[in-house]
């Protein structure tokens, strides 16, 4: 049986990287800019903070087995915060965050919230 984590890390990247080529696609149909506002590194951290999350938690599944609840939403505050970090600074620089500042961040980071849920639930439930 393979390894939840090496599981879960392939399964993320080639979800995350269709998600990107559509995200691309559907911009290019609209002829809208491609890469701007910062779509490849929030991709990117996207994809390396539910990775990094993941495997946290799988560190932690024995020992903190009854609250890995409560750290997996710590998780989710982490990856929020970092939109405050990195990219936020960016997209207010002209005092407004445009819809496709807003997509290009909160696409992956949705999309990633989900498929690392799912993907914990299944693993979780395995577990007991």
């Amino acid at each position: 049986m393979i390894n939840p984590f090496l599981s879960f890390t392939i399964k993320a990247s080639i979800f995350l990287l269709l998600a990107f080529c559509i995200h691309i696609s559907i911009l290019s149909v609209f002829n809208l800019p491609l890469f701007d506002n910062r779509i490849v590194l929030a991709y990117a951290i996207n994809l390396l903070l539910i990775i990094g999350v993941f495997g946290f938690l799988y560190l932690m599944r024995y020992k903190y087995k009854s609250q890995l609840g409560f750290l997996f939403m710590m998780g989710s505050f982490f990856k929020f915060a970092m939109f405050f970090v990195f990219f936020y600074p960016f997209y207010k620089q002209d005092n407004e965050v445009s819809r496709l500042e807003f997509m290009a961040f909160f696409v992956p980071y949705g999309l990633g919230l989900i498929i690392e849920t799912i993907s914990l639930s299944k693993w979780l439930n395995k577990m007991d």
